[in-house]
């Protein structure tokens, strides 16, 4: 914490506050905005990433929310983000190592949809396969895959 800045507990407190409002998602979005504005893009975007990474868990990190990804060898857990072209946040998931990317980019992709943006291609690597990719293409049409 910046010295200038009030006690931790008190910034904490409002931080608490304003997730608990729902603020701290609009204050991202309304970032992410003014950021794709100043960049000469529409505000609202119509294409992302999707990917995922796993990470290994500390000791502290409950055992229910680790598992272990067989192609990383690593036992942990793994982050599933989506971004748009600028590398911005659209959404982002916590899960266990050992879920599936296909099984993750479900989630994240209706997600996407619920937010109604305009999305309409999502690149995505060889890891969203088979049914994430047939359900992206034919109902919520917006993924195409990158070999």
């Amino acid at each position: 914490m910046p010295a200038d800045s009030p006690a931790w507990d008190r910034v904490y407190a409002f931080f608490r506050r304003w997730r608990g409002k729902g603020l701290v998602a609009e204050f991202h979005d309304r970032l992410r905005d003014r950021v794709r504005e100043a960049s000469g893009r529409d505000p609202e975007p119509t294409a992302g990433i999707i990917d995922a990474q796993s990470a290994k868990g500390a000791a502290s990190v409950p055992v229910a929310s680790r598992g272990f990804d067989g192609g990383k060898k690593v036992k942990g857990r793994k982050r599933h983000i989506v971004v748009d072209t600028l590398g911005l946040l659209l959404a982002v998931m916590v899960t266990a190592a050992s879920v599936t990317d296909r099984g993750a980019g479900w989630t994240l992709l209706e997600r996407l949809r619920l937010r109604r943006w305009r999305i309409s291609l999502v690149r995505a690597d060889g890891g969203y396969t088979g049914r994430l990719v047939d359900l992206a293409r034919d109902v919520l049409r917006s993924v195409r895959t990158i070999p």
